[in-house]
């Protein structure tokens, strides 16, 4: 996997990520906050790998700017 995004976007995948999986586990319950945590766990993984799956299929990459 080539890395395509930029640090910053990384850095902000990874905050969002975090915030996404705090409101799931502190204030919602039942499915909702399960899907939550799957969401935020899935933006923290790819802000940590640096590499976008969805970016791949549209032909995006932001590592470059910044």
């Amino acid at each position: 996997m080539k890395i395509n995004q930029n640090t910053v976007e990384r850095v902000i995948r990874g905050v969002v990520g975090a915030v996404l999986i705090a409101v799931g586990l502190l204030l919602v319950r039942g499915i909702l906050g399960i899907l939550l945590d799957v969401v935020g766990a899935v933006l923290i993984f790819s802000g940590v790998v640096g590499f976008c799956h969805v970016y791949k299929v549209f032909h995006i990459d932001t590592s470059k700017k910044a």
